[in-house]
């Protein structure tokens, strides 16, 4: 997945810290990670953290922990809609975190991500403002390379990959 910057985390951060005390408590954090497809249960979120709640530093080192790809011992064959082999994602972990993103934004499981599905993605992340329609056909439009106006699978692909650090 693309990385967000330190701006985008600190305004995802302070909406997500509703009483402004400088914090986001877990359950503030699991609302966020249902919004984007992730579920995690308060106890497993609560062990995975280590504490009740996150300063600013410890969200990003949060978001680094869970954006970083996975070199884990557990590769299967858990690649979906008959995307297998595609040769620039090396690790498998990779490219099965590119299918879990492309899923978030593909709201109506119809293989295309949408202007509107996008846009409504980035709303509930907190990157965008609800009136921002042409934002994300700037967006989409720089890497739909068969210009139908939505991102398929391979074109969400590339711009995940170009635009990671």
């Amino acid at each position: 997945m693309s990385p967000l910057t330190t701006k985008d985390l600190k305004r995802i951060f302070e909406k997500l810290d509703k009483n402004g005390d400088g914090h986001v408590s877990l359950d503030e954090l699991s609302w966020l990670l249902e919004r984007i497809g992730v579920q995690f249960s308060l106890t497993e979120l609560e062990s995975l953290v280590g504490k009740p709640s996150l300063n600013f530093d410890e969200f990003l080192f949060f978001y680094e922990s869970i954006s970083s790809p996975r070199h884990s011992n557990n590769k299967g064959d858990d690649q979906e809609d008959g995307i297998n082999d595609i040769e620039e994602v090396d690790d498998e972990d990779e490219l099965s975190d590119l299918v879990k993103a492309f899923k978030v934004f593909d709201q109506n499981d119809d293989g295309f991500i949408s202007c509107e599905e996008l846009q409504t993605v980035l709303i509930r992340l907190g990157l965008m403002e609800e009136n921002s329609g042409k934002e994300c056909k700037t967006m989409i439009n720089a890497f739909d390379s068969n210009l139908d106006g939505q991102l398929d699978f391979e074109e969400f692909k590339n711009m995940m990959l170009l635009t990671r650090s």
